[in-house]
């Protein structure tokens, strides 16, 4: 168990602390380390070993996932409250005794108290039975830092809340949120969360999928995309049930993009196939380019708002083998912010020698784009 967690703690990302009365530098992992024991002592203790899998602790640039083997027997919305249920009982007795694990149902509470200390992200918890596995999710997320408050002011007139202003990021961050959730970050009962989820949908910058008790919301384009400014936006009209009549570059609606925008990108025929074609104006100006091969364009329209990162980098691989591609425009083709394209996907796909810069000397020039590194043979 201790070099489970040594290993994990070694590889976590760093933060720089110096404490009082003393010189001396110490660096703490970015998510404290009673957080990593209580993840990783659950896992092990509520994992379903009639299932020939192994425990997966797997760190992306922004996040670290601990996923197990068996779905949670007790609710989603009931973890953290007192009392549990243990699928293996023998485990769990020897942990309680050998101190490794703390007072039975407390693990969770822990884990959220010891995050929110951090000023972190509250732990997400997901639980699915069809695929039997657990999964823990931890944000290295700070809220409210600089670039977060710079975001947010793209929606001042909306007059958002603290806890508003932590969802929507938790939105942006995860790319969809739920009721669960935001009942961390508020201690709001579930009609009070549920208020405002509704506030967030109605004016836009949510999206509602309803699956009963699984009801989940998923970021916008107006969320993700404050700065492109689509023709007419303006006070939207909602209708008797509380949705707006149009969201911002709404798949169902007819027109074309903004000016700005389609200057931006290098060919129509790359955006997403539901998004409307560009006026014949705007078309003669964007260099042309062939279509993407039939079963890459398939594979990205079948792709979905939790597909794993893997397969996600296995796209943008395909995408930046044929010609380098910005920031924006895989944004645009795979739906999801340009922050998170490059948070959890370009920069470990560059980190690991996977992509590099096509602008090596300047790599925060606006005309950044990203190609398959090139072999050596290949350059000679």
């Amino acid at each position: 168990m201790s070099r489970g967690r040594g290993a994990i703690l070694d590889d976590l990302p760093t933060k720089n602390l110096f404490s009082d009365g003393s010189v001396e530098r110490k660096d703490e992992p970015r998510i404290p380390r009673r957080v990593i024991r209580e993840a990783l002592t659950n896992a092990l203790m509520h994992r379903s070993y009639q299932v020939h899998s192994p425990v997966q602790v797997i760190r992306y640039s922004n996040r670290l996932e601990i996923r197990n083997p068996g779905f949670s027997l007790k609710p989603v919305e009931e973890l953290g409250r007192p009392g549990s249920r243990s699928r293996n009982p023998t485990i769990a007795s020897v942990l309680h005794e050998t101190k490794e694990a703390e007072t039975k149902g407390s693990g969770i509470g822990v884990m959220r108290q010891y995050m929110k200390n951090a000023h972190l992200s509250p732990p997400s918890f997901e639980s699915n039975r069809d695929e039997n596995q657990f999964v823990a999710t931890f944000l290295f997320h700070h809220f409210l830092d600089r670039e977060d408050i710079e975001w947010l002011s793209h929606f001042k007139d909306a007059n958002l809340s603290e806890d508003e202003a932590r969802i929507l990021i938790h939105a942006r961050e995860m790319n969809w949120v739920n009721n669960a959730i935001c009942r961390d970050y508020t201690g709001l009962d579930t009609l009070g969360v549920s208020g405002i989820l509704k506030k967030l949908r109605n004016i836009g910058l949510l999206k509602q999928h309803s699956h009963a008790s699984a009801t989940y919301y998923t970021p916008t384009k107006r969320l993700l995309h404050p700065d492109v400014e689509s023709p007419g936006d303006g006070p939207k009209e909602v209708l008797p049930g509380g949705q707006p009549t149009l969201d911002f570059f709404d798949e169902e609606r007819s027109g074309s993009l903004p000016t700005k925008l389609a200057e931006e990108v290098a060919a129509p025929s790359l955006l997403p196939t539901k998004l409307s074609p560009l006026p014949t104006k705007l078309a003669e100006e964007v260099p042309s380019s062939s279509p993407l091969p039939t079963k890459l364009e398939q594979a990205i329209q079948r792709l979905g708002k939790r597909s794993a990162p893997a397969e996600v980098q296995v796209l943008i691989a395909q995408l930046c083998e044929i010609r380098p591609y910005t920031r924006l425009e895989l944004s645009l083709i795979l739906d999801r912010s340009p922050k998170h394209i490059y948070q959890t996907y370009l920069k470990s796909m560059l980190r690991d020698g996977i992509l590099e810069l096509l602008i090596p000397g300047s790599p925060s020039s606006p005309k950044q784009a990203y190609r398959v590194r090139l072999r050596k043979e290949e350059e000679e």
